[in-house]
């Protein structure tokens, strides 16, 4: 290509911020360009959301052995080949990468391949010494997996979530240290092709942004299965012994463990990928943190360059990298894009089993902040469907204002919950009222019926309880 041609915007990055945005850029008639030095994608797509829930959609066939059983059937678990369940997870991540490039020629986006090493206002700089020239440059350039002091990555003994998801063997143990939703859900994975699962938390519960009550429901089900947890519990060391790694626990009340395991998996956050860009040079303001500090729209501090995605401080999803890349790019075109993403509003899921959705308010932040709330609880094993097939644990748990019965947050556990959340956050974005849910006929049987009881207990009035 003629790198002496001018775009109207330069996205560094083809992640979920960085593709979408170009995307829309295309389709509001702005010319663009995106710069990647890996696959596009991102990480979601090639080493993260996709062949991870790949790898879940494998753990659950597996996990149904038990039930083939049931009716007769058998089937010998020990001719697993984890080989050929992780291919099926890298042709996922691969097939989709292909579609990603598809998308971007389909919308006459250039793609460039190469690594950003300088950012300035109107150019991008590259490693290899080429310029791209842009009106607008976009940073969307992601985060990376975070190292623990003593546990360095080596990808072999010591894992990060992508040394997890290039595994083609299976250890006989594995500790993990981290029990957001990464942490759970290779814990799911793991423990259901047999691998000794130990769970380490430093705060009290595992997913402690999720609600207390659908964490129990979580973690007796772990424990049920044979995961072992340590909430309030951190790492302090580890050493190679015999061929295992000695990792060395230590409670909140000074009580230490030592547990021994083939592998090491640190799931502990994500760090902003925002060294090596020269923004510091360009005037780019970060925090503390290395996150870019923005505007409503993306601005950072520098006139036409935006960021958005892992290394702004709003939740690291996939999802709202998306949205961000859509407002930076509509601000960018002159529309009138909402400012901001409502943080009340960005659905939270966690692939699991039973898997865990939620939005907004949960009823600990309710109590901590003293703001007046109503809590509805619906179990799963109301909606006869739950019963026939055969998940009959969990619950739907909704808090609205006591005055004006808006929906503060809502939180789900149980079969499908991360695809049910999205009924109830229609209904907060509309602005309906849990007598709208409540009144509407939902099919029968389904799940969702457990969202039509659990709107109609808001008011006390649940039929199948």
């Amino acid at each position: 290509m003629d790198m002496k041609q001018t775009f109207d915007v330069v996205i560094v990055g083809a992640g979920p911020g960085g593709y979408v945005a170009a995307i829309r850029a295309a389709q509001l008639g702005l010319k663009a360009a995106v710069i990647e030095k890996d696959k596009p994608g991102g990480v979601c797509l090639n080493i993260g959301c996709i062949p991870s829930k790949a790898l879940i959609h494998q753990a659950e066939l597996f996990r149904s052995i038990a039930g083939l059983a049931e009716m007769g059937i058998q089937a010998d678990p020990a001719g697993l080949d984890y080989r050929k369940v992780q291919q099926k997870s890298r042709a996922a991540a691969d097939k989709l990468s292909r579609g990603v490039q598809y998308l971007l020629e389909k919308n006459k986006v250039t793609l460039l391949a190469g690594e950003a090493v300088a950012v300035k206002p109107g150019a991008v700089t590259l490693k290899d010494g080429q310029t791209v020239s842009g009106r607008n440059v976009i940073l969307a350039t992601g985060s990376s997996p975070r190292e623990l002091r003593g546990f360095a990555f080596d990808e072999k003994r010591i894992l990060s979530s992508t040394g997890a998801l290039m595994l083609e063997e299976l250890p006989e143990s594995l500790l993990i240290l981290g029990s957001g939703a990464i942490g759970v859900e290779f814990a799911h994975i793991m423990n259901a092709f047999g691998v000794t699962v130990h769970l380490v938390e430093m705060l009290d519960r595992i997913l402690p942004l999720e609600d207390d009550d659908c964490i129990d429901v979580l973690a007796k089900s772990f424990k049920k299965r044979g995961v072992k947890l340590y909430t309030a519990t951190k790492a302090v060391s580890q050493q190679e012994a015999d061929g295992k790694l000695q990792v060395l626990l230590e409670a909140k009340d000074g009580k230490q463990t030592t547990i021994t395991v083939d592998q090491v998996l640190v799931s502990a956050g994500r760090v902003p990928n925002t060294a090596g860009l020269g923004l510091a040079e360009a005037g780019v303001t970060l925090d503390g943190g290395g996150f870019v500090e923005i505007g409503d729209y993306g601005q950072t501090s520098v006139p036409g360059i935006y960021a958005i995605g892992d290394i702004v401080r709003t939740p690291l999803l996939a999802h709202v990298a998306s949205r961000e890349g859509e407002i930076a790019v509509e601000h960018i075109a002159g529309q009138k894009p909402e400012p901001r993403i409502d943080l009340t509003a960005i659905p939270a899921a966690t692939y699991c089993e039973p898997q865990v959705a939620s939005f907004g308010l949960n009823e600990r932040q309710a109590l901590e902040k003293g703001i007046a709330h109503k809590k509805a609880v619906f179990p799963y094993r109301g909606a006869g469907k739950s019963v026939a097939i055969e998940q009959p644990k969990g619950l739907v748990k909704v808090l609205t204002d006591p005055e004006s019965g808006e929906i503060l947050g809502a939180h789900i556990v149980g079969a499908e919950a991360t695809e049910l959340i999205h009924e109830l956050l229609l209904a907060k974005k509309a602005e309906l009222l849990p007598e709208d849910i409540a009144t509407m006929i939902h099919a029968h049987p389904t799940l969702s019926e457990i969202l039509l009881e659990v709107m109609r207990s808001v008011d006390g009035l649940p039929v199948h309880i």
